[in-house]
């Protein structure tokens, strides 16, 4: 088996055929609104915002693990690599499920992507959100959809639950 971990989109639509899917976390990383989305949830000069991870020593990032059937992988991390290319990048991670861990993969888009916002105010990204709108549909979409995710399945983001409270304003 491949693992797969999302913790945007992927946690609500992953779009891609797998074996299992389990609720899970990473140690480490912290999910924000930090990636330009110019082709899912924006446009080439209006972009929205979406997830990506940094890192962060104390936080814990929970999201869905995927299994795939090796067979299949070949097709699916394709997919996943069109669906992620706006800065993306496949980084091996470790994923922890209840009492196991198991290696996997991600997709990470760093500092050196041309569509990485870094560091906004919640306020700021709010803005964006609102207006916001890709061929994926509406940037406020994404975010409620994750944040109602997340507390379906019981994981604390403040970071994400602070943003929707905003853009539901």
């Amino acid at each position: 088996m491949i693992w797969i971990f999302g913790y945007g989109s992927l946690v609500w639509r992953p779009a891609f055929d797998y074996v299992e899917a389990r609720p899970s976390f990473v140690r480490h990383w912290a999910r924000r609104f930090w990636q330009a989305s110019t082709d899912h949830r924006g446009v080439p000069g209006a972009p929205g915002c979406v997830v990506t991870l940094v890192p962060k020593r104390s936080a814990v990032c929970w999201g869905v693990a995927y299994a795939l059937d090796a067979r299949a992988a070949k097709t699916v991390f394709a997919k996943l690599d069109h669906r992620e290319k706006g800065g993306y990048e496949r980084v091996e991670i470790e994923i922890e499920m209840g009492r196991e861990r198991q290696k996997g993969v991600t997709y990470v888009a760093g500092p050196e992507n041309p569509n990485y916002l870094g560091h906004s105010t919640l306020r700021e990204i709010a803005e964006t959100v609102r207006s916001a709108r890709g061929p994926s549909g509406d940037n406020v979409e994404y975010v409620l959809r994750l944040a109602a995710a997340l507390r379906a399945m019981g994981a604390e983001d403040a970071h994400v639950f602070e943003l929707a409270r905003l853009v539901g304003e």
